[in-house]
């Protein structure tokens, strides 16, 4: 039987780390670490953020976890995201799945899920 990409991702704690490594890669990304920086001094905001992240990760590969934060239009709303962000946030969640030993279609799959959401967050 074929594991889900909930599996594949490690299911509960393995999301848990990859949530981890791509925040840290988006505040050191220079493209979009100003918009991420600040939670290092909001330790519980950047809880927060982090378990919603964690859910939205776990729901969306078809694990038991369920997302009860904002829609993607709502969470992005007024923060104008430029493409060229958006990317950059793409490329830290791609190189940390590889950092982290996720093999190439899982990678893929992950890839095609996040490039769905691109009319939800681009220029909200």
């Amino acid at each position: 039987m074929e594991k889900t990409l909930y599996q594949r991702l490690g299911a509960k704690s393995g999301i848990a780390a990859l949530v981890d490594d791509v925040i840290e890669a988006h505040m050191k990304n220079p493209v979009i670490s100003a918009r991420f920086l600040p939670y290092r001094e909001m330790p519980q905001e950047m809880d927060t953020a982090k378990s919603h992240l964690c859910d939205l990760f776990g729901a969306g590969s078809g694990g038991p976890e369920e997302y009860t934060g904002r829609s993607m239009p709502e969470a992005h709303r007024g923060m104008n995201i430029g493409d060229d962000e958006y990317m950059a946030a793409i490329d830290d969640i791609m190189a940390t799945l590889k950092a982290h030993g996720i093999d190439e279609q899982t990678r893929k799959d992950v890839l095609m899920i996040t490039y769905s959401l691109k009319a939800e967050i681009v220029r909200q």
